[in-house]
């Protein structure tokens, strides 16, 4: 188990309306300092699909796909005890003040990239926001029963919450 303090800053401006928000960055994000660095990962491959682009390969092009779409991203948790980057192993969780993001954009709508960030969302920040999350299915590679198709089927309504 280590304690690990989220290493990077969210994603957002003034013009985002829709907020995506995973757990922690795992190992292979915090080695990156970027969402979603694990080469497995369907998050940006997903997100490519859904707006009918290019994935895109470097972390500029990756901050341009979501700023062209109006999407924001961050993690429900700033700091928790974690082993490696598993979910399940996930223990004092000191939530992510999400108050900035939501004061300085357009966001009106929340969605979570799988149950355990929407867990979080729902125990701490829910209520002091007054905006709902919904939860999506996860893209992470741990997630093998929904292959790129079936998600993108189910991540289809962050395109129609904007």
């Amino acid at each position: 188990m280590s304690h690990i303090t989220h290493p990077f800053p969210p994603l957002f401006n003034k013009d985002s309306e829709v907020l995506i928000l995973g757990s922690l960055p795992s190992v292979k994000s915090r080695e990156q300092m970027f969402f979603y660095g694990h080469p497995q990962n369907r998050f940006w491959k997903l997100i490519a699909k859904i707006f009918d682009e290019e994935v895109p390969q470097t972390i500029e092009e990756k901050k341009a796909l979501l700023e062209r779409n109006h999407i924001a991203l961050w993690d429900a948790i700033y700091s928790c005890d974690i082993e490696g980057s598993s979910d399940a192993s996930i223990r004092n969780v000191t939530p992510t003040d999400l108050r900035p993001i939501i004061e300085g954009s357009k966001v009106k709508r929340i969605f979570c990239n799988g149950k355990t960030s929407w867990k979080y969302y729902h125990k701490y920040q829910e209520k002091e926001l007054g905006l709902e999350a919904f939860a999506l299915p996860s893209t992470s590679p741990a997630n093998a029963a929904w292959n790129l198709e079936r998600l993108a089927e189910a991540w289809q309504v962050i395109k129609e919450g904007r």
